[in-house]
């Protein structure tokens, strides 16, 4: 079962030592499991969980593992698209090594995903988040967010002697991360809660 090894910093197909299923319907309808696994490079023991999420009528699969120890610093859902997630991965990665205008750089190369992975016309990021919120897909609100995102990311990535704070690398972080949960993870969930409503009428 693939989960990221903290202490190898990369994601390892972790040896399965025991598991257990939970099930409460009075309070969640699906199962949640827990994994104990051995990494298979390091031997450190890793916890993770995984919820059983509807993809039909009358089908269900495991989630990819959560890991629950050590503590992830921060979870990225799976539902963001691999052209945006692997670049708001990177981001958080330069955070942690206090590379901050990096950081602001990866941030607004996951605005660019999101905007490729929505076949947006425009040639540049402010023709695209523009695009964007012209179909919808994004509201005003993000859109700022997007576009203070979108300058900072240009002072990050040339060479000038505006520097990018800890404070604002981590604001502008989480407004690229808050983006992609909006756009692709919360619309999901929306979808299957629509799709399940229908289903039981």
């Amino acid at each position: 079962m693939i989960i990221e090894c903290p202490y190898c910093d990369s994601k390892v197909d972790g040896e399965v030592k025991g598991e257990h299923t939970s099930y409460n319907p009075e309070d969640d309808p699906y199962p949640f499991k827990a994994v104990l696994l051995k990494c298979p490079a390091c031997h450190s023991a890793l916890l993770g969980g995984s919820d059983q999420i509807q993809t039909g009528p009358t089908t269900s699969e495991w989630s990819s593992l959560t890991r629950l120890w050590p503590q992830q610093e921060t979870y990225i859902d799976w539902e963001i698209p691999e052209i945006a997630r692997n670049s708001l991965i990177e981001a958080r990665r330069c955070y942690k090594a206090k590379a901050y205008d990096a950081c602001t750089v990866m941030s607004g190369r996951t605005l660019e995903g999101v905007c490729q992975d929505h076949s947006t016309k425009g040639t540049n990021l402010i023709h695209g988040l523009k695009e964007l919120k012209d179909k919808g897909i994004i509201d005003e609100r993000l859109y700022l967010w997007g576009e203070e995102l979108r300058k900072h990311r240009n002072i990050g990535a040339h060479a000038t002697k505006e520097k990018i704070t800890k404070d604002d690398a981590k604001d502008l972080l989480d407004f690229a991360q808050a983006i992609c949960d909006y756009v692709f993870v919360l619309n999901a969930k929306f979808n299957r809660f629509m799709e399940r409503k229908d289903i039981a009428k």
